[in-house]
């Protein structure tokens, strides 16, 4: 088994739940999706990256942990595109004893099962219908259901599991409010760990009375919200 690896590096992580947390992140090649406010497209292509045999792939994770790493994040691209290589690499680092995260938009529930049980920490990432997350727009309904169907599997396994929303000058509050609904349809507030909003940056910004109207949207399905930026 291969696996396709765009870049490996360390940085205090951004955003989130574990917002100041000191992360090796491990990127994979490849995004099947076109969100238009992506910030990494240059790892989209299937053919990004650096190709690695699994064990050079262990070796280049052991090799670049530094002391008092708090996780490794395994993020894209998409992960859950090479979800069987994926899995491998986070038991390795499980073995390290560090923590392991992924953060993917879930749009395979089985693949999400694959490597759910390697995963100390995982980001649910809920597309709003704006972010042109998919080509065809008739594809959104079936990819949300999908992205549903993995915060349950987590919250069953009660797993540190939490949802993340990306916002921008396109969002509706009314879009937003509804989006919600359906996410804790799927998993009830207190299994969240919790629900982060995210405005976009660079690229149709929302203004702050309009992010206001967004956190306010939100808070009627999960009072904790929290919005914050990368």
């Amino acid at each position: 088994m291969g696996v396709r690896i765009f870049e490996v590096f360390t940085s205090i992580e951004g955003e989130g739940l574990l917002y100041g947390t000191k992360t090796l992140f491990v990127r994979l090649a490849g995004c099947p999706f076109t969100c238009f406010y992506c910030d990494t497209p240059e790892a989209l292509p299937a053919g990004s990256g650096k190709e690695y045999t699994l064990e050079a792939a262990r070796e280049l994770v052991s090799s670049s942990l530094r002391p008092h790493t708090y996780k490794v994040n395994f993020t894209g691209g998409e992960p859950l595109v090479q979800h069987e290589a994926v899995a491998e690499l986070a038991r390795h680092a499980q073995s390290l004893g560090v923590r392991t995260y992924l953060e993917s938009s879930c749009y395979d529930s089985r693949r999400f099962s694959h490597v759910m049980g390697h995963m100390d920490i995982l980001k649910v990432e809920f597309k709003t219908a704006d972010s042109e997350f998919a080509r065809d727009a008739a594809h959104y309904g079936r990819l949300l259901e999908e992205a549903a169907r993995c915060l349950a599997a987590a919250a069953r396994a009660k797993k540190s599991v939490y949802v993340k929303v990306v916002v921008s000058a396109r969002t509706r509050a009314a879009d937003l409010e509804s989006l919600l609904g359906r996410v804790f349809e799927a998993a009830p507030p207190e299994a969240v760990s919790g629900l982060y909003v995210q405005p976009t940056s660079g690229v149709e910004e929302p203004r702050l009375e309009h992010l206001v109207a967004l956190h306010d949207a939100a808070c009627r399905t999960y009072p904790e919200v929290r919005v914050v930026p990368q």
